[in-house]
């Protein structure tokens, strides 16, 4: 399936798979019936562009918020891009009034100045939460992820998990989403992966391979976030997305290098030393790997089994081999 991604300064919205081939603006609604509004914050990223279409494509009139908006390519009714800054309360405020839900997408991977895992993640997200709730919004969603943890000793899954209550706190009947890793055509997962893969001929593990992974597909999460923003019933949901598979990360890597007709030697390597390394790579304008993301290696990101996932909102996930080779195409 075709994919949203920026082309330009140009957001390209159009979707298609195989021989059929629709644009977005193709309403799924009858007609005649109420359009409703929602606003997705982080719109322009990696699920967020995901999300716009999907929502786009049941009907939904979809306001793209951004600090910095791109206009979509083409005429594309029900479609808006607009500036507002998630830090800003009147910027939120204008951005979500007279809609009927609100998605928070925005993201944080790497702190630098300001821009912290705090501000974002939990200052930002309760704002939103409270800017929604005096706007008499009716679906507020929260996108975090497995393993979010306030009790975490790491900045980012505290923070994730800090933001999760605080947007709770701030709108009762909020819900949210925790994905597990995602992946996409234009991830930074398994592109990354694949592409040191491919280059060297013995490959660094974290740990010992063991942690857990279940990946999934992004479009999936982006469906999961449509029904659940449908949802009719008034207790706020809590879902937990993973693909069908669990894999160690030493299988995953296996998975992954066979899909490559690649056959690296894989070495383990102590989490303390890529600690080190993250650290000494933070300063540099595009570190190779964060800490937080070796922090997210060193717990499993498995779905857990006592809450609501896929089946309850009636998905059947993707597994990451049918589409392997799309995603790994040179």
């Amino acid at each position: 399936m075709h994919v949203a991604t920026p082309q330009g300064n140009r957001l390209d919205l159009y979707a298609g798979s195989g021989s059929l081939r629709v644009p977005l603006y193709q309403s799924q609604r009858a007609a005649g019936a109420v359009v409703q509004i929602v606003t997705v914050f982080g719109g322009t990223g990696f699920l967020g562009r995901r999300i716009v279409r999907h929502l786009h494509q049941k009907g939904y009139f979809v306001r793209i918020a951004s600090r910095h908006p791109m206009p979509p390519s083409g005429d594309v009714p029900r479609l808006r891009c607009i500036a507002a800054d998630i830090h800003d309360p009147t910027s939120v405020a204008s951005a979500i009034a007279g809609a009927f839900g609100v998605v928070n997408a925005v993201s944080l991977y790497v702190a630098r100045g300001k821009e912290t895992f705090h501000a974002t993640h939990v200052a930002a997200a309760q704002r939103l939460a409270n800017e929604a709730l005096k706007a008499g919004v009716k679906r507020c969603v929260q996108i975090s992820g497995i393993g979010a943890d306030s009790a975490s000793p790491s900045g980012y899954i505290r923070a994730r998990g800090e933001g999760e209550q605080a947007v709770r706190a701030a709108f009762a009947g909020a819900d949210v989403i925790r994905p597990a890793v995602m992946f996409g055509t234009d991830d930074a997962f398994l592109n990354t992966i694949a592409k040191l893969l491919r280059r060297l001929p013995v490959y660094p593990m974290f740990g010992r391979g063991e942690t857990l992974l279940q990946p999934v597909d992004v479009e999936d999460v982006a469906a999961a976030v449509v029904r659940v923003i449908q949802w009719t019933a008034a207790a706020p949901l809590t879902v937990e997305c993973g693909g069908p598979r669990v894999y160690s990360y030493e299988e995953l890597l296996k998975t992954i290098a066979r899909a490559l007709s690649v056959k690296p030697i894989l070495v383990p390597l102590p989490f303390g030393l890529w600690h080190a390394l993250a650290l000494v790579g933070e300063v540099l304008p595009s570190a190779p790997v964060s800490r937080n993301q070796v922090e997210l290696m060193r717990i499993d990101t498995v779905a857990s089994p006592n809450l609501p996932g896929f089946a309850e909102l009636g998905i059947s996930p993707r597994p990451m081999e049918a589409v392997l080779q799309s995603i790994l195409r040179p």
